[in-house]
């Protein structure tokens, strides 16, 4: 689409890989996920925003140029993920055609990349709050409140 040149290109490519092992160099840990839906879903959303007034905002131009390419898109994010996909900071791809089984199949491979020890946590209680005679608490202007419609 124009948005650089064949040597910016290459230099993307070139760079992010790089980038990434300085960060996880430096005691980040890097976890990538690509939503992948397949044409016919993208499809079916596209074409349900398009006749909902209330999710029209929700296609830009962009996206609408994008569903025209789908096939191009498709064979350079294949080329993404081929290229920027390290040891050090792995893809992970998610069958996303059903978005909330996408989200909690994410979430769960998310939580079981992180090693988690258990913590040890001391005993909270709550110390009684401290009363005087003299304080009465002022009613909150009108003007400020935020209206009570639920």
């Amino acid at each position: 689409m124009g948005f650089c040149n064949d040597h910016q290109y290459e230099e993307f490519f070139r760079s992010v890989p790089e980038f990434e092992r300085m960060l996880t160099r430096s005691g980040i840990r890097l976890i990538k996920y690509w939503f992948s839906i397949t044409d016919e879903e993208q499809e079916l959303r596209f074409t349900a925003r398009i006749h909902d007034p209330l999710k029209q905002w929700k296609l830009s131009p962009m996206d609408l140029e994008s569903r025209r390419r789908w096939e191009a898109y498709t064979k350079a994010k294949e080329v993404m993920l081929e290229r920027t996909h390290i040891p050090e900071a792995p893809w992970w791809v998610v069958e996303a055609d059903d978005k909330k089984r996408a989200r909690l199949n994410c979430i769960h491979h998310l939580l079981h990349q992180v090693p988690y020890e258990g913590v040890e946590l001391p005993t909270v209680t709550l110390p009684p709050r401290a009363r005087h005679e003299d304080y009465v608490r002022q009613p909150v202007p009108e003007q400020i409140l935020v209206p009570q419609v639920y």
